[in-house]
């Protein structure tokens, strides 16, 4: 099987903990911290290594954060390749507060790349990728890099051949699709902004993700709809999964692992059907370990068996 590569243009150190409740003013006594290595390319690598993928993670680094971030990711034994940066490595906080079961997430903007720098990442992926090979591109653009970026990546990916996956935000989310993809991740609402039209409703939704493929902007979109599970569409049918109902222990990475879990069952020749399977499955996982830890292989076979798809 072709190598899979992940690029993450602004990972951070996670930092997770846990508090009663969440209180302006007082100092919040906090429960044991762990540390993670995470942004959204980082965590699909983690999450596709877990699951027996050759999976090869790039993403830019520097200082004493950037170093702790790579021997964590090392210590998980995820190949990677790091961009040297003259910044530090960003660090995102979050708290799960036990008395809700919500989570509290601070995201810092992450340092400022020289072009030179983004230029390394960009070589760093046309290098490696062959006609045939996964990228798989997640998480927003730091200060520095131009919103083209990912446009520039998938026009590349697309002349040799490869499968690009997209999971971004914003302008980067608009001119890469204009580049054409093979499978793009909106949320709900990112989808609305995409297409320019209100989605009420299922139907709507589904007229919303068809305009994309028909535009010859992506083959598959997978729409994730929070708590209310994933749509996945094609130019010849559309499926929709309910969330599967888990003991949540952090939200966090659960989208993440939903690409992870839904790339790893596609370059296995998975069908689409299945893969989505596998992505509801994994997705569900995720949300039993705590901070970023994300999913454990014998949870994903277990909730595999539970996910219910149907034809819409």
């Amino acid at each position: 099987m072709s190598q899979i590569l992940t690029l993450t243009m602004n990972p951070a150190l996670d930092i997770s903990t846990s508090i009663d409740r969440v209180r302006p003013v007082h100092k919040l006594r906090c429960g044991e911290a762990q540390w993670h290595p995470g942004g959204g390319g980082i965590n699909v690598a983690r999450v596709l290594h877990r699951l027996g993928a050759d999976v090869r993670a790039i993403y830019p680094a520097g200082g004493a954060i950037g170093q702790t971030l790579s021997r964590l990711l090392a210590e998980e034994g995820v190949s990677a390749e790091v961009v040297p940066i003259a910044g530090d490595t960003r660090e995102s906080f979050s708290a799960h507060e036990t008395a809700s079961g919500q989570d509290f997430r601070f995201v810092l903007p992450g340092p400022t790349l020289s072009e030179a720098e983004w230029q390394q990442c960009l070589d760093a992926v046309t290098a490696r990728v062959t006609a045939g090979g996964w990228v798989v591109l997640s998480g927003g653009l730091p200060p520095g890099v131009p919103a083209d970026f990912y446009a520039q990546v998938a026009h590349h990916v697309r002349r040799v051949g490869g499968c690009l996956v997209l999971d971004s935000n914003g302008a980067a989310l608009a001119q890469t699709l204009a580049q054409g993809v093979y499978l793009v991740k909106p949320s709900l609402r990112e989808l609305s902004e995409l297409t320019g039209a209100p989605l009420p409703d299922e139907s709507a939704q589904v007229a919303a993700a068809r305009a994309v493929i028909d535009a010859g902007q992506a083959q598959i979109v997978a729409v994730s709809l929070g708590e209310e599970g994933a749509m996945l569409i094609t130019a010849d049918y559309a499926l929709r999964a309910p969330a599967l109902t888990v003991k949540v222990a952090s939200t966090i990475g659960a989208g993440d692992s939903f690409v992870g879990g839904l790339v790893w069952a596609l370059s296995q020749g998975h069908p689409v059907a299945e893969a989505f399977r596998y992505a509801m499955a994994t997705s569900a996982a995720a949300l039993l370990s705590s901070g970023t830890a994300l999913c454990d292989p014998g949870d994903v076979a277990r909730l595999h068996e539970q996910v219910q798809i149907r034809m819409i």
